[in-house]
């Protein structure tokens, strides 16, 4: 039996793990997350738990991590950090409480749950942590991203330290990095139909990603047959990150 901890309710990440673990997840908002939960529930899937927590508050990060372990009697296998927030501003225009509040989201939270689940996931004996991170962390992507960017960059970076320093506790990490990927919270972008040109016509492969395309890496990763695969930054892009200068005559 694999246990799981989701540390954020966006479900499509979870489901691939559902069949063969048991599950907690968390949301700021019951209302999601008991949606989520009672979606499973009626697909088959009753090894699954969740907990109304802000991971950004300290207090509610380590009462989070308390009922984990209380869950899943001390051990955890896999931890996915999948949290993230985003205030579309020019560098010129954020404040100190833009730039604090995106830091928190963004970075302490992942850094902290990480430092939290350490004891559990040692205990496991086989532990897995992946950060759900951007390939705003690899290339830029554009006007607005200044603050957002460099918390996806330095959650890249996390994962290669952390996945060298708790290599001796059989602890890998390893970063995901979508591009725009189909889900509610991009569904205002959707109808800008300026902005989806101008990235469908950077991806070679030529449309955005689904959610099911990024959950199936997130499994993949913490499974035995990924087993040698430990700090890395792998995109999701359908090659944007890696396209320079296309020319069709």
């Amino acid at each position: 039996m694999h246990h799981h901890f989701d540390s954020h309710n966006f479900s499509e990440l979870a489901r691939p793990c559902i069949n063969c673990a048991s599950v907690h997840t968390c949301s700021r908002n019951e209302a999601e997350l008991n949606e989520c939960l009672n979606q499973w529930k009626k697909k088959g899937f009753h090894q699954v738990t969740g907990s109304v927590c802000d991971v950004v508050s300290k207090i509610q990060r380590e009462e989070l991590i308390q009922k984990v372990s209380s869950l899943f009697h001390g051990k955890l296998n896999i931890l996915i950090n999948n949290v993230g927030a985003q205030i579309g501003k020019p560098a010129t225009e954020y404040t100190a409480e833009d730039y604090s509040f995106i830091m928190s989201t963004n970075l302490e939270s992942t850094y902290t749950m990480c430092q939290l689940a350490h004891p559990l996931l040692k205990t496991s004996g086989a532990g897995n942590i992946i950060f759900l991170s951007s390939v705003g962390g690899v290339v830029s992507m554009g006007e607005g991203t200044s603050v957002y960017g460099a918390t996806k960059g330095a959650m890249n970076q996390l994962a290669k330290t952390l996945a060298c320093e708790w290599a001796k506790d059989k602890i890998r990490i390893n970063s995901v990095a979508p591009a725009l990927t189909r889900t509610p919270l991009v569904e205002p972008i959707l109808g800008d139909e300026k902005f989806m040109e101008a990235i469908i016509s950077r991806t070679p492969l030529g449309r955005i990603g689904e959610p099911e395309e990024v959950s199936a890496l997130v499994a993949f990763l913490c499974l035995p047959a990924a087993s040698y695969i430990t700090g890395q930054t792998i995109c999701i892009d359908g090659g944007l990150t890696v396209n320079g200068f296309q020319f069709q005559a």
